[in-house]
Parts: C-alpha cells; sequence; structure tokens
C-alpha cells in the first residue's frame, strides 16, 4: 500500500469509544479513522528519525499491522499510561526494525521485523531526555496545530482566513495584506487576532481531549 498525500481533516487524540470499536477488525469504517488521525503522525516521525521516505511508510504499515495484532487484547487502562505513549513505544520499535534492517544489509545479511514486541524494547523511552521521546512530542504537537487550524478554518469565512494565512503563515505585513484584499489595516489586525485566539482555543482543547 504506498501511501499518497492525504489530508487529516478530523485527525484527533484518539478516544475511548474509537479504541473499543478497533477490537474488532472487521470494522473498516473505524481502522479507515484510526488511519487518517495516525498515518501522518507515525509517518513524519519515521522520517524525522532519519528513514526514506519508503521505509518509512513501511513503519506506518508495520505500526498499524502491529496495533491491530494487540487490539483484541487491549485494555485501555490510565493509570497504566496513555495510548498516546503505547503507540510512540510502538512506533519506535518498528523505526529500530529499520535500522536493524540496514545494519544487517550492510553485513550482507537479512532480518525479519520482530512480531515479540518483548524482543525489540528501545533503550530510555521514559527518559526526559530521549529524544525520540522528544522528536515524537514535537510531532504530536505538530499534529494538533495542524487539525486546529483546520477547524478554525471551516467555521470562518474564506476571506478571513485567507488574512491569518498571508498574516501568520505567509508572515505578510499587514499593509500589504491589506491591499491584497483590499482591506483596511485594523480589519487585518482585527481578523489575524481573531483567528489566532480561536487557534489557540481549538489546540487548548484538543490537548484536553487526550
Amino acid at each position: 500500500m504506498h501511501i499518497m498525500n492525504q489530508t487529516d481533516e478530523t485527525w484527533l487524540p484518539t478516544r475511548q469509544t474509537l479504541l473499543s470499536r478497533l477490537k474488532d477488525w472487521d470494522d473498516q469504517k473505524s481502522w479507515s479513522e484510526f488511519f487518517n488521525l495516525y498515518w501522518r503522525l507515525i509517518y513524519g516521525v519515521a522520517r524525522q528519525a532519519g528513514l526514506t521516505e519508503s521505509e518509512a511508510q513501511d513503519v506506518v504499515q508495520e505500526t498499524i499491522i502491529t496495533v491491530a495484532k494487540q487490539m483484541p487484547k487491549f485494555c485501555y487502562d490510565k493509570s497504566k499510561g496513555s495510548f498516546k505513549s503505547w503507540l510512540r513505544k510502538t512506533t519506535h520499535w518498528r523505526i529500530q526494525d529499520h535500522f536493524r534492517r540496514r545494519r544487517r544489509s550492510e553485513e550482507g545479511l537479512s532480518i525479519e521485523s520482530s512480531d515479540d514486541d518483548s524482543n525489540a524494547a528501545p533503550p530510555e523511552l521514559t527518559s526526559d531526555n530521549n529524544p525520540f521521546e522528544a522528536l515524537w512530542n514535537a510531532e504530536w504537537n505538530q499534529n494538533l496545530l495542524a487539525v486546529a487550524i483546520d477547524r478554525v478554518k471551516k467555521q470562518v469565512t474564506p476571506k478571513e482566513f485567507q488574512v491569518f494565512h498571508l498574516c501568520t503563515q505567509k508572515e505578510w505585513p499587514a499593509v500589504k495584506v491589506a491591499r491584497a484584499l483590499h482591506l483596511f489595516r485594523p480589519q487585518v489586525y482585527y481578523t489575524n487576532k481573531k483567528l489566532t485566539r480561536l487557534i489557540e482555543e481549538e489546540t487548548t482543547r484538543l490537548n484536553n481531549e487526550i
């Protein structure tokens, strides 16, 4: 399965209800939702970790397959850690598999991806100084922000969002935005501030859902 450039219009931290539905492998709608929610996060982390595009695509598929294998016996218990943490560890294992394959390939050998996660435990997953954990959290936050922006975009007019896009994302000065969109500068300031506030509120709401 080749991963195309998809848009994640509904990316959200996985709710317990979705996790429960994933116990049924035949629930294609829920699995499709899960894939659309998380493939970009997993892919981005794999690429940032140093894998090629093809390897990162494989990591997405292998991580999803690992989740599928674990779901029938998965029991969500907040006292034992978050799903976010569990998915991070699973993704880390699959990324490590690919680095092992590289090393073995360079040595003229071959290695199969481990089906037993207990045999591939990466070191210091819970350390505050763990680079992979920092990378995962950065990608996670970027995804939250992307979803917040996309959701706010649907709540405002196209012209309002264009103001925000030009001011914040393109970093145009207000006077240039005003001329381009035939607005007064106070309108540009007000609209950009309004959308920035809405996005901050949406990001906070998404974080609270984790």
